[in-house]
């Protein structure tokens, strides 16, 4: 009975839906909405067993029973599919990621808070979850989408299954969608607000809660995402022969604004030399200066940038005093605020692994890494700030430098994770500044 579902079209078992009988439907008009999911799916479904590939060989575990699941955008439009993580309900701004693989990384992404992330390569979960690869202590993303779960994760280093991981993190997963239509949308009408709902599903509701979000405009989420307290980071990159991550020695005093920064910025930043102190969002310059650090790191982070007045009034400072300073995601965003530009919401922004970028001095282009629903506008910018990088896509801003102070940003992730290493470089040039300060 795990894949297949009652359908009230011909009033008997089916087989799971697939690229010829994904159900879709739209609301059209107003008012309430007839909840006709009692005749549509079967709550109860018989449990089957299966071994755990995440577990010591022989060891079971059940599959949970299967539950109806819905998305519905703000436009009206219902995706059915069944639940592959916790039931209940969950309301966010639905985006689309391009990338094939990396899909933990995407979810424990703090730059995805609020957001429910349709991944468009159809098969998510191949390689199960392995608590190495987290990019935080917890699950940010609002929701997952995905057309197909495979059931048996095959990769030495997992642990557990995706699905069982969504479950035990209590995080609202729906597949069996047609994510190729779901992309299209985003793509044709922008990032729109939806729901995800699974278990006990109510369409209305789901439209209602919808509706009601407000959207990423304005939010400040870079306080909700960070850090409570000041820490150290020293742990480099992960050594896969050794299956651990390794520590260099330490030359320079970074301290790195965490507004939803990543764990492997942090660690391509101490392979480097750096010995990290990682601070919260709304940390003042001042305490930032009196730990004498070589330069000012400001991570990525979601949400918009302009509220963030905190983190902009103390960049000026960095500014003014000349520490080298490198930011990348929010943190170019909050640079290009602090130095006078102006920021723009895009339309369904940049979410994928495969982006290309071209570097202005050097014509060179890049596949990148992004996660992005805002940009600095280019028409905004003052005389200290001058472009450094384009994307290719659609020529939106993606690197700034400044003319008279030591202080550069980019837009995309070079961390990559997940995604190709073509502007790792940027943490060596961020190396250099601060090496050239020091001398």
């Amino acid at each position: 009975m795990r894949n297949r579902l009652f359908t009230m079209r011909d009033n008997r078992w089916r087989e799971r839906p697939g690229s010829a009988t994904i159900r879709t439907r739209r609301i059209t008009k107003a008012g309430p909405v007839p909840d006709r999911t009692s005749a549509l799916f079967c709550n109860r479904i018989s449990v089957k067993r299966r071994r755990d590939f995440g577990s010591p060989l022989g060891s079971q575990s059940e599959i949970p029973v299967t539950q109806a699941a819905i998305l519905v955008l703000e436009d009206g439009t219902v995706f059915e599919g069944e639940s592959v993580g916790a039931p209940g309900l969950s309301v966010g701004e639905v985006v689309f990621n391009t990338a094939m693989t990396g899909y933990q990384e995407v979810l424990t992404d703090p730059s995805y808070a609020r957001q429910m992330v349709t991944l468009t390569y159809p098969h998510i979960g191949n390689t199960g979850m392995t608590d190495q690869d987290n990019e935080a202590s917890k699950v940010w993303s609002a929701g997952l989408i995905v057309r197909d779960v495979p059931r048996r994760p095959s990769n030495w280093r997992s642990q557990v299954s995706l699905q069982d991981w969504l479950i035990q993190r209590g995080v609202v997963a729906i597949a069996g969608i047609d994510t190729r239509k779901l992309t299209r949308i985003l793509r044709e009408k922008g990032a729109q607000n939806g729901a995800l709902m699974a278990g006990d599903i109510d369409v209305e509701k789901a439209l209602e809660a919808a509706r009601k979000f407000p959207g990423l405009k304005g939010m400040d989420l870079a306080k909700v995402v960070t850090t409570e307290k000041t820490y150290t980071w020293t742990e480099g990159q992960l050594d896969l022969d050794a299956n651990a991550f390794v520590s260099v020695p330490a030359k320079f005093k970074v301290v790195a604004y965490d507004f939803g920064v990543k764990t492997n910025i942090l660690r391509m930043l101490a392979e480097r030399g750096c010995e990290v102190t990682v601070v919260p969002a709304q940390t003042p310059a001042a305490e930032v200066l009196a730990l004498k650090p070589d330069g000012v790191f400001l991570s990525n982070g979601p949400g918009d940038p302009e509220p963030c007045d905190y983190a902009i009034e103390a960049i000026k400072t960095f500014i003014d005093v000349k520490i080298p300073t490198f930011g990348i995601c929010l943190g170019h965003q909050l640079l290009g605020l602090a130095s006078g530009a102006q920021t723009m919401k895009m339309g369904h922004g940049h979410h994928g692994a495969n982006h290309p970028v071209q570097d202005l001095d050097s014509g060179r282009v890049m596949i990148t890494s992004q996660n992005h629903g805002f940009a600095i506008d280019e028409a905004t910018l003052p005389a200290t700030l001058r472009v450094t990088h384009r994307s290719l896509f659609d020529g939106t801003n993606q690197g700034v430098a400044r003319t008279d102070v030591p202080a550069f940003s980019f837009q995309g992730h070079p961390e990559a994770s997940p995604g190709p290493t073509d502007v790792g470089p940027l943490f060596d040039r961020f190396v250099v500044l601060m090496e050239q300060a020091k001398a």
